[in-house]
């Protein structure tokens, strides 16, 4: 069983708390499902920092995008990562833990900032699900992502049955 979140409420209350307004849940840009669910494990596709099923950014870390910006694609992206959650779950309270994360980045030459742009998305987990539901996280500079966007967040989740 795993600890009680030291925060008030549930993610869904939370949300309200911070003034988040979940986007539409993203729908696939190929042949493939953006959730998937085995046992008490909710896995979802590659996410993408995209409103409107178009790219918010587009470019590297480093070179086109400043670090203020790949934080805010990270959070764009772990924003379509709940709304897909919650779609695939009915409501984010069914979420006990985010087990993992992995951020991948498109960066140029030698970016020293990929873990304040990973917080992006961590930051925003911590704030809905609690410090203490808190995933493992991989940070993974890559040569090119789809649709040029410079973020894409692999989750993998907790959930009751």
């Amino acid at each position: 069983m795993s600890p009680k979140s030291s925060l008030p409420g549930g993610p869904e209350h939370r949300l309200q708390d911070i003034g988040v307004q979940l986007p539409a849940a993203p729908q696939p840009l190929g042949t493939y499902v953006e959730t998937l669910q085995t046992g008490n494990l909710l896995f979802l596709s590659g996410m993408l920092p995209v409103v409107d099923h178009k790219p918010k950014y587009r470019g590297r870390i480093g070179q086109e995008l400043d670090a203020e910006a790949g934080r805010d694609a990270a959070y764009t992206a772990a924003l379509n990562a709940l709304a897909a959650a919650k779609e695939h779950l009915g409501s984010l309270d069914r979420v006990t833990r985010v087990v993992r994360l992995g951020v991948f980045m498109v960066t140029f030459g030698d970016s020293l900032d990929m873990p304040r742009v990973a917080d992006g998305a961590s930051d925003l987990f911590r704030d809905v699900f609690g410090a203490d539901k808190m995933a493992v996280r991989l940070v993974i500079g890559v040569a090119s992502l789809p649709l040029a966007v410079p973020i894409e967040l692999e989750i993998i989740l907790q959930v009751t049955a």
